[in-house]
């Protein structure tokens, strides 16, 4: 494929920081446009100053500042669309602003893409099928919101429920979407902070010497996927013409998740057991404490991610001891 120009919206945060590093690394010029809500120029410091790399500040629901960025590149030819309010806290906190920032984000660079015949590829979530009642997670599974009045944690994935459908319309207008789901992504950029998410969380916790909390006794389970598993199915998404049996990939959604499923109360035993093995490390382990989770949290999350392989052979190859190893050994 020719070097194209991409924005990655997002594109100092976890994922989209790791996704411009690989593409840059393709030969492709890359700006990542982000509003540094969550993500951090830090991130971005092994790129800077390469001549094919490009960063502009800026809110994705802006869309003449999104027109400079355009403009800046000379052109467009790929949109990776990855900024969103995320964090469970958020999603009770600040459910006006996610629903906000998700969904009219969505939708101003859809018009972009539209306006300049780019390709588009959507980061969704698991979180778009809401209770998921169905497991595990397949494209084509319903998709089921209980009570908005029980709570909000629904902000985000509501939020993303509807992405996917504004995504579907302008794929049937004729623009080449593509819809990504990643399950559980973690690795060292990840937020460790109380807005963050769990695996970060819980070695944020070890390094800072303070307890460790296990929501609803940690009985919840997940899949958690290592963050090159997760940037290489994002690359697959965006740069590959077609499936690797020729199948149109406009309009296809897929999972991108490891199918290794654990409790968070394995989570949490599993970290423990690779800090205890450290020999460089000589402090306490920190306390563990249950308390109540949040209202909503889903108590499975298991991903079908057939689809991915049968379009890409794409599968998750890194196993969970494995990611949390290499995890430990960067923060430490």
């Amino acid at each position: 494929m020719s070097s194209l120009k991409i924005i990655v919206t997002g594109g100092a945060g976890f994922i989209g920081s790791s996704l411009c590093e690989h593409l840059i690394e393709k030969g492709h010029t890359v700006l990542a446009y982000d509003s540094l809500f969550r993500g951090n120029e830090s991130n971005l410091s092994g790129l800077t100053g390469h001549e094919r790399f490009h960063f502009m500040q800026g809110d994705v629901r802006d869309i003449e500042r999104l027109d400079e960025a355009i403009e800046h590149l000379g052109g467009i030819d790929l949109i990776y669309h990855l900024a969103a309010v995320n964090g469970t806290k958020w999603f009770h906190e600040a459910a006006h602003s996610v629903i906000d920032v998700n969904i009219n984000g969505t939708l101003r660079t859809l018009e972009l893409a539209m306006a300049h015949d780019a390709r588009y590829v959507l980061a969704s979530s698991p979180e778009a099928f809401g209770e998921a009642l169905q497991q595990p997670i397949k494209d084509g599974n319903e998709m089921t919101f209980t009570d908005p009045s029980l709570h909000q944690r629904h902000s985000y994935g509501a939020s993303k429920y509807l992405d996917e459908i504004a995504c579907q319309h302008a794929a049937r207008d004729g623009l080449d979407v593509r819809i990504v789901r990643p399950f559980n992504a973690y690795g060292p950029r990840l937020l460790g902070d109380e807005y963050g998410q769990v695996v970060a969380m819980f070695f944020q916790a070890i390094l800072s010497q303070e307890p460790i909390q296990l929501h609803n006794g940690g009985l919840q389970t997940r899949s958690f996927t290592w963050i090159r598993d997760v940037v290489d199915g994002f690359l697959l998404a965006g740069l590959e013409d077609e499936g690797r049996q020729g199948e149109s990939l406009k309009g296809r959604a897929f999972n991108i998740g490891s199918t290794e499923e654990v409790t968070i109360q394995e989570l949490q035993e599993r970290i423990f057991s690779i800090v205890e093995k450290d020999p460089a490390w000589d402090k306490d382990l920190p306390t563990v404490e249950v308390v109540d989770g949040y209202h909503g949290d889903a108590a499975r999350r298991l991903p079908d991610c057939s689809e991915a392989e049968k379009l890409f052979t794409w599968r998750a190859t890194t196993w969970l001891d494995q990611g949390l190893q290499q995890m430990w050994s960067a923060l430490r």
